[in-house]
């Protein structure tokens, strides 16, 4: 989510991998709206990789987390992610697997 304009994305991924999360920052967000500035991310293992790091170093980003066990710091993300999950739960199938059909659609909202 970009803080200035509050602009959300949602890409659905089949893992947190840092290699999964790297190649759809490169993929989805660089490609689309140029190298961030900044880049805030939680105390996750995948955002705090080597691989992870490198690219932040190689692409000039400055990478900032979350505070631990706090996740009230980044607090505009987390409450679009419980939004998300909230109004996704509402149209998902029983068995839950058509979640990310549904997550483009929901963006548009």
């Amino acid at each position: 989510m970009d803080y200035f304009t509050k602009w959300p994305e949602a890409i659905p991924i089949p893992d947190q991998e840092a290699s999964t999360v790297a190649e759809e920052l490169v993929r989805s967000w660089i490609s689309c709206y140029g190298v961030p500035m900044i880049l805030r991310s939680d105390q996750g293992t995948n955002f705090n990789s080597a691989l992870f790091t490198e690219l932040c170093k190689l692409l000039g980003i400055l990478k900032t987390r979350t505070t631990v066990l706090h996740p009230e710091s980044n607090g505009m993300v987390e409450r679009f992610n419980r939004t998300i999950l909230n109004n996704l739960s509402l149209l998902v199938s029983r068995n839950q697997t058509d979640w990310d059909t549904h997550l483009l659609l929901f963006l548009l909202a």
